[in-house]
C-alpha cells in the first residue's frame, strides 16, 4: 500500500469540505440538533418526571414529525431530481406551467404522505402495540395542518435552490429541523427558554404538537390551537410559493442552464 496514494485520496475528499458551510453540514449541523432535540426531552422527562403514556406522546410525536419532514422534502428533492438528470430544461421548455408543476408536486406528496403514515403507524403498532390513532378523529386535521407547513419549508428551501442551484441543496434536507427544536416535537414549549417560546408560538408547528399532548393529556379537542395552526399555516404557505415563484423567474432570467 501506498502512503502518499492513501493521503491523495484523504486530501480529495477533504479540501472538499472547503466549497461552503452546506459541506460541513454532516460534522455539525446534524448532531448538534439531535443533541438539542433529545438534550431537551431528556430534561423534560427528568424534571416532571414524567411516565404516563410517554412511550405514546413520543412515538405520536415521531410519526407526526414525519409528516412534517415528509412535506418538506418531497417538493425539493424532486426539484434536484431534475438537476441530477439534466433535466431541468426540458422540463420547462415544454408547455407546463409553473403552477402546473406546483400542483403536481403537492398532489405526489400528499400521496407519498398516505403511504408514510400508513406503514409508520403499522410498525409502531407491530413493533410496540401502541395506537398512535388515538388522538382519534383528530389526527386528521393535524396531519393536514403539518403537511401544509411541510409544503411551506419545501417551497422555502426550493426557493433557494431554484436560485443557487447546487452549492445549497442540502438545504432541502436541513431547512425542516431549524425549526424542530422551536416545535416542541417531543416536549412541551414551557421547557424552552424564554426567547425560545416566543419563536416557538409563531410556528403553526407548535400548536399541533401541543394539541396533540393536550388530547392524550385530557381528551379533548383544542380548537383554538388548531384555528391559529391554519391561520399561520396560510400565512406561511403563501409567503413561500410567491418567494418560489420570484426566485424561480429570477432564476429563468439569468438562464436555467446554469443550474445544470
Amino acid at each position: 500500500m501506498s502512503l502518499q496514494r492513501i493521503l491523495g485520496v484523504f486530501f480529495r475528499y477533504f479540501y472538499v469540505l472547503k466549497k461552503g458551510l452546506h459541506q460541513l453540514s454532516d460534522l455539525f449541523y446534524w448532531p448538534f440538533v439531535d443533541i438539542l432535540l433529545w438534550g431537551l426531552t431528556s430534561v423534560w422527562i427528568q424534571t416532571y418526571h414524567v411516565t404516563d403514556n410517554l412511550p405514546l406522546i413520543l412515538l405520536t410525536g415521531l410519526i407526526f414529525w414525519q409528516i412534517v419532514w415528509r412535506g418538506s422534502v418531497d417538493i425539493s428533492v424532486s426539484l434536484l431530481q431534475e438537476f441530477w438528470h439534466r433535466n431541468l430544461i426540458n422540463l420547462f421548455s415544454t408547455p407546463l406551467k409553473l403552477s402546473e408543476w406546483i400542483a403536481g408536486m403537492l398532489l405526489l406528496s400528499a400521496a407519498k404522505l398516505v403511504i408514510t403514515i400508513s406503514f409508520g403507524s403499522l410498525m409502531v403498532y407491530l413493533l410496540y402495540s401502541l395506537n398512535i390513532f388515538t388522538v382519534g378523529w383528530a389526527f386528521l386535521p393535524f396531519a393536514c395542518s403539518l403537511i401544509i407547513f411541510g409544503w411551506a419549508l419545501s417551497f422555502l428551501s426550493s426557493s433557494a435552490i431554484i436560485y443557487w442551484g447546487h452549492r445549497v441543496e442540502m438545504l432541502a434536507w436541513m431547512v425542516a429541523f431549524l425549526f424542530a427544536p422551536f416545535s416542541a416535537v417531543f416536549y412541551p414549549v414551557s421547557i424552552l427558554p424564554e426567547w425560545a417560546r416566543a419563536i416557538s408560538w409563531c410556528l403553526p408547528t407548535t400548536y399541533v404538537f401541543e394539541g396533540m399532548r393536550l388530547i392524550l393529556a385530557q381528551g379533548s379537542f383544542p380548537f383554538s390551537y388548531f384555528a391559529i395552526s391554519m391561520a399561520l399555516n396560510v400565512f406561511y404557505l403563501v409567503l413561500c410559493l410567491l418567494l418560489f415563484r420570484y426566485a424561480f423567474e429570477k432564476s429563468r432570467e439569468k438562464g436555467l442552464a446554469r443550474l445544470e
